[in-house]
């Protein structure tokens, strides 16, 4: 339900930037998103391997028309990888689900459950093999290094509203990781309890460490995005391969947190760079363009003039430059998870987790793996620093004659949005992190679970209904 929420926000987000030029960019915009949201919607709620496969297709073959949306050679070129790599993922779903398949005779998550602590001591090399290449295909979308080499171009150059909407795409495959090894590799799977959680954690602060490097050396905003959701992407990995109730209730909240600074800074992205291009793409309608005040060249009184006879202080700063400016500011701090808004909340949440692995109170000892991801969460919140601190100076406070850019009711409203909802989860975050707690508890504890679906009564359909009426003297 969290995630099914998440997605239609910014869902909804894109898509009213989307219509604001986007839309008309190229063709079938409208129907590829849909179908897109129709296969997020669907592996999120569907309850079976092969249904998930299904659905992980259909939202993939959507996601390959909308990154090439716009054309251009950026966008063809890290297109034709990301189709190669997620072709070569499917292929690699197919045989893990095989495997699986082939040891338990059932792809249902729940009968899964009750199946894999029985199976044999001869085939469970074999279940491990098909977890393992399942898993595989699962953190290649995830963006775990060192499969995430096709992300950062990819994202990069899609158009503002799909780059956000890729923003969640990435989080299918931590959601998808998370359901099944908390439901099928938890501590009452047997010999098989816990199978994989090493690489999850050490591969996710790998994947930390590489991305707070190269978002250091990153040179545009769109490419510091995409490193940040590889940053996201480490932490939630990490805090999985832990198996600790209370890591992955704060991880949960980091993920709503960051997944919606990150599809704002897409948006944002776009609207910041387009006064380097002097707003090359044509507007239709003219008349939803917001008004863009002159600046005065005549200096109040009492102020100094240099030789050009130019304002030294107290220059008007236009309205759309202070919007884009303050936008970028939260976005900024709720990525970074600095204080007060929620993204702070999110890493100390984290930070908490990792120092109680018991709760408040406990005294269990702190793994030398909490320790490491601990110090990965602040340093790469100190790259993460530099890296925007050095972005917003070049943009924002470099004096450059520039114009300042045009924009349209729609492209602000849903930054708009998305940073509301965000700063309303800095007031409302006790409820959320109670949800997200109580979320938690219940992937611990899957034996709840597995009852509520083996348990439920299959509804015969009207034919059936019918044959058995037939039947009956």
């Amino acid at each position: 339900a969290l995630m099914l929420v998440l997605t239609g926000i910014i869902g909804v987000s894109a898509l009213l930037f989307a219509m604001a030029r986007w839309d008309g960019a190229g063709s079938s915009f409208h129907a590829l998103f849909q179908i897109q949201l129709m296969g997020l919607y669907g592996a999120f709620l569907t309850a079976d391997l092969f249904n998930l496969f299904v659905f992980f297709e259909v939202l993939l073959a959507a996601s390959y028309g909308l990154l090439l949306h716009g054309s251009g050679r950026a966008r063809v070129s890290s297109g034709l990888h990301y189709i190669s790599i997620n072709l070569l993922a499917s292929s690699l779903f197919l045989i893990g689900a095989a495997l699986i398949y082939g040891v338990t005779g059932t792809l249902n998550m729940a009968d899964l459950a009750l199946k894999i602590p029985l199976v044999p001591e001869a085939d469970r090399g074999l279940l491990h093999a098909g977890a393992g290449i399942l898993a595989v295909a699962f953190l290649a979308k995830a963006g775990m290094w060192p499969l995430n080499f096709w992300l950062v171009p990819a994202y990069s150059s899609a158009s503002a509203p799909v780059a956000a909407m890729f923003a969640i795409m990435t989080k299918v495959g931590v959601y998808t990781l998370l359901r099944l090894w908390t439901l099928l590799f938890s501590g009452q799977a047997g010999a098989s309890a816990f199978f994989g959680g090493d690489w999850l954690i050490y591969g996710g602060m790998a994947t930390i460490a590489c991305a707070a490097l190269a978002i250091l050396a990153a040179q545009r905003l769109e490419r510091m995005a995409s490193l940040s959701i590889l940053v996201s992407a480490g932490i939630l990995l990490s805090a999985v391969g832990f198996a600790q109730p209370h890591l992955i209730g704060a991880a949960l909240f980091y993920l709503v947190s960051s997944t919606l600074a990150l599809s704002a800074l897409f948006l944002l992205a776009e609207l910041i760079e387009r006064s380097r291009s002097a707003n090359e793409i044509p507007l239709e309608d003219e008349s939803e363009l917001l008004p863009r005040p002159q600046e005065s060249l005549q200096p109040p009184k009492g102020i100094n003039l240099d030789d050009e006879q130019k304002a030294v202080v107290g220059q008007v700063i236009p309205w759309t430059m202070a919007f884009l400016g303050l936008s970028f500011i939260a976005c900024a701090l709720l990525i970074i998870g600095m204080p007060p808004l929620s993204g702070f909340i999110g890493k100390l949440s984290l930070i908490g987790a990792l120092l109680n692995p018991l709760g408040l109170g406990s005294e269990a000892p702190i793994s030398n793996a909490a320790w490491a991801l601990l110090a990965l969460l602040i340093l790469s919140g100190l790259a993460s620093l530099m890296a925007f601190a050095r972005m917003g100076v070049q943009r924002f406070w470099t004096p450059e004659e520039r114009p300042s850019p045009l924009l349209r009711k729609l492209e602000c409203a849903p930054i708009f949005l998305l940073l509301g909802l965000s700063i309303a989860l800095t007031f409302k975050a006790e409820p959320l992190l109670r949800y997200t707690q109580a979320t938690a508890d219940a992937l611990n504890n899957p034996q709840q679970y597995v009852m509520a679906v083996l348990g439920t009564r299959a509804v015969p359909s009207p034919e059936a209904k019918a044959a058995m009426l037939e039947v009956q003297p």
